[in-house]
């Protein structure tokens, strides 16, 4: 019994000393993460919750392109629900997505928590400044992404003649214009990851700006190929804002630059080198 008691002082004893200095064993960490994920995936479940009463609103405004579809080419065009559960499994799926975006902050927070605790002070502060500037344009490459559906369902709806019908498989819509808004999203992100390889030296600012034509390029082919539009302005409404987040990024990469490099030099003058 004494030995028990003794032993139980010393693991007591250890995880104070292990506070005291800061650090956590991997049973610890492994705590940790399941408490943070709890309240993460509890987040999200309350604000699907509430995402569920959303849903009609999400429909209606994916019906409109298909509606506009039907109007314009003279043909029926209609969402359909192949399977009995279908609407019910669509429904579900809308409200979770909403969960996630709504409790976006928690989680976000909660893995922010999570990591924090392991960054450098300077680590610390890229990381803020890499989340304060992404998930704005984030959201707001989210929204181009839904502005340019109804052009982007139209244009690949014209296809069909006006003897035809369209039948469109509910999920695998909601699919297309998920996939279709994440990666006008994750596009929007892009200059702040090359901000972020310029900070931490792997890219440098005369490479960024070197590879100007490629860059612009590679914006121009992607915007055609998500705004498959034939009168070009839906892609240039898009591949705006896409280059001058580019050429953004260009010039904190060379302010960035030039600010290490007269640091270098002074430190160099400093020590005679």
């Amino acid at each position: 019994m004494a030995s028990t008691t003794a032993r139980g002082r010393a693991r007591r004893q250890g995880r104070r000393d292990n506070d005291a200095e800061g650090r956590m064993s991997l049973g610890q960490h492994l705590i940790e993460l399941r408490n943070r994920l709890f309240r993460a995936v509890i987040a999200v479940v309350i604000a699907a919750v509430g995402g569920w009463f959303l849903t009609p609103f999400v429909l209606d405004s994916l019906r409109a392109p298909v509606a506009e579809l039907a109007k314009v080419g003279g043909h029926t065009a209609e969402l359909n629900f192949p399977m009995i559960t279908g609407a019910f499994d669509l429904k579900l799926q809308i409200a979770i997505t909403i969960g996630i975006v709504i409790a976006s902050p928690v989680w976000l927070y909660q893995i922010w928590a999570f990591i924090v605790p392991a960054l450098v002070r300077r680590e610390k502060q890229y990381v803020w400044g890499f989340l304060g500037t992404a998930i704005p344009l984030f959201f707001a490459g989210c929204y181009f992404g839904w502005y340019i559906l109804p052009h982007v369902v139209g244009i690949l709806g014209s296809f069909v003649s006006s003897q035809d019908t369209s039948i469109v498989d509910a999920k695998a819509y909601y699919d297309f214009v998920i996939k279709l808004i994440v990666a006008v999203g994750i596009a929007f992100v892009l200059p702040v990851f090359i901000v972020l390889l310029n900070f931490v030296g792997v890219l440098s600012a005369a490479a960024i700006i070197k590879s100007w034509r490629i860059a612009i390029l590679c914006i121009l082919v992607f915007c055609a190929i998500v705004t498959p539009s034939a009168d070009v302005i839906s892609m240039f409404l898009l591949a705006v804002p896409m280059v001058v987040l580019y050429i953004a990024a260009c010039v904190v990469a060379w302010f960035h630059d030039r600010r290490v490099a007269k640091k270098q030099a002074k430190l160099d003058e400093e020590y005679g080198l």
